[in-house]
């Protein structure tokens, strides 16, 4: 995976697809991210990088609720390969 804006963008499209609305806040965040279950709200500290920004999200995707199945096939291979590489860092 590389870490560029594409990623980053492709990353955003899963959450907005679930129903997820991104936002970029200043704010003193302890992990990077606050999420808002209830309005289904993530938000992301605005001065990550985007590697931080990548990691934070990939760190993030497994927490969420994301039905897979109105993913767009970009997508969802985009959410295979997160999930593939989360469950290879957990060995």
């Amino acid at each position: 995976m590389k870490y560029n804006q594409s990623t980053v963008n492709r990353l955003e499209k899963i959450l907005e697809e679930s129903g997820y609305v991104v936002r970029y806040e200043r704010g003193s965040f302890q992990s990077g991210y606050c999420i808002l279950e209830e309005k289904k709200v993530v938000v992301l500290n605005k001065f990550l990088n985007t590697e931080g920004r990548i990691n934070t999200l990939i760190d993030l995707l497994p927490s969420l609720q994301v039905t897979y199945e109105l993913l767009t096939v970009d997508a969802q291979k985009m959410f295979d390969e997160v999930m593939k590489k989360q469950s290879a860092s957990e060995k």
